[in-house]
């Protein structure tokens, strides 16, 4: 587990020969190449951040717009509060049997204004912009990938959902339901994260969640009677320093505080302290592990006569690998070998809505977007020659699963 601790796991990176390309779905995949990167250019040049309702609803309206030619049968509706936006779910019903659930997400991490200060560009093969690859190129992935079964006239399927989310990055709280919903009533979900850097594919994940750390002190006058005061801002520092070493290398457990708020002025001995903290586990079991040892640990105080309030909240569990998801990466690589390229498996620290849709009991992928790196940073890239070999590998994958998924 240790390779575990630099938040990927490479599984797989086997060339081997499988049949020639379909070049039918190449060459229109190729001639989408342009198309998409205008779309990706029109999606990453409109803010959406996981708060930002006018921006969600303008993404999702260019959205519609698409799959209005699609034919799709369009669902929209708000996500539950606190989330922003509008969820989108398109339909497409065929006459085979396969029930196949593609999810993506419109939101990012990135604030208004930052696509003014970062619009779209290419610059030496490389796409940038906010979000440009998480998860906008899933998105337009999907769409293309629905255009192209489209013009193939593309129908040995029972069902195509396209769910696009709109609060996926702070971990799918108005959503939650409907992923769970839908991923019970599909054979598979493939969701569009984008490929990894070493064009591979994510086979399973960790679940996360975030502890919260209050602490109540007295506060006092920190030059005329400090020692009158409970500073609480010494205890919660306290606090993070013995919690934080709660995670486990060998399980791949991580506790990692973030965030900090503690007094108001210099001079005044603070009478309350908060913190919050990242937890990423690789089974469920080290959850309830974490949650205990939080409680029994909190209780070693730094200041006396401190209240110390310590919880832990769930939010992703974890996507983990078993034999339906390595049934679908078998075939993706078969796939991506047609073509000539090598399809990497990997495993992540970070947490996805595939998390929920696995933990719903449907077989899931992950990683099925434009490849591209640096996520979730300002330096955040896709690469453009991606873009076709990703359309080809969805297109395929859709069309070997519609019409039974094995």
């Amino acid at each position: 587990m240790a390779a575990v601790l630099a938040g990927t796991v490479l599984i797989s990176s086997t060339v081997r020969a499988y049949a020639e390309p379909d070049k039918q779905i190449l060459d229109r995949a190729e001639a989408y190449r342009e198309p998409a990167l205008k779309l990706l250019e029109v999606l990453v040049n409109t803010d959406s951040g996981s708060g930002d309702d006018k921006g969600l609803n303008a993404v999702a309206e260019t959205i519609v717009s698409q799959l209005k030619t699609l034919g799709a049968r369009i669902e929209t509706s708000k996500p539950a509060e606190p989330a922003k936006g509008t969820n989108v779910v398109a339909t497409w019903t065929g006459t085979g049997q396969g029930r196949i659930l593609l999810i993506g997400h419109m939101d990012t991490v990135f604030q208004a204004g930052d696509a003014a200060k970062r619009p779209f560009r290419i610059a030496n093969g490389r796409a940038y912009g906010p979000g440009v690859m998480d998860d906008k190129g899933g998105i337009v992935t999907a769409l293309y990938t629905l255009k192209i079964l489209q013009d193939l006239g593309f129908k040995n399927f029972a069902q195509i959902t396209l769910l696009l989310n709109s609060n996926e990055e702070i971990g799918s709280p108005g959503s939650r339901t409907l992923i769970e919903t839908l991923s019970k009533q599909h054979d598979v979900a493939l969701n569009l994260e984008p490929g990894r850097p070493a064009d591979g594919l994510v086979v399973f994940r960790k679940g996360s969640g975030v502890v919260t750390l209050a602490v109540k002190g007295k506060s006092a006058h920190a030059g005329v009677a400090p020692e009158s005061g409970r500073n609480a801002a010494m205890e919660v520092a306290h606090q993070i320093l013995q919690l934080g070493k709660l995670g486990d290398e060998e399980k791949g457990t991580t506790v990692n505080f973030t965030v900090l708020k503690a007094g108001a002025a210099t001079n005044i001995i603070p009478d309350s302290a908060e913190a919050m903290g990242d937890v990423r586990v690789f089974v469920p079991e080290e959850f309830d592990r974490v949650e205990r040892d939080l409680g029994t640990k909190s209780q070693a105080k730094l200041i006396p006569d401190t209240d110390v309030k310590v919880s832990l909240e769930r939010n992703f569990p974890p996507m983990a690998k078993n034999a339906g998801t390595d049934a679908l990466a078998d075939k993706s690589q078969a796939i991506y070998a047609e073509i000539g390229r090598n399809l990497t498996l990997e495993g992540s620290g970070g947490a996805a809505d595939s998390s929920l849709s696995a933990g719903a009991g449907t077989p899931s992928l992950d990683g099925l977007g434009i490849v591209g790196g640096e996520i979730h940073t300002p330096k955040e890239y896709a690469e453009v020659e991606s873009i076709v070999p990703r359309f080809y590998l969805l297109t395929r994958l859709i069309m070997e699963l519609g019409p039974r998924p094995k």
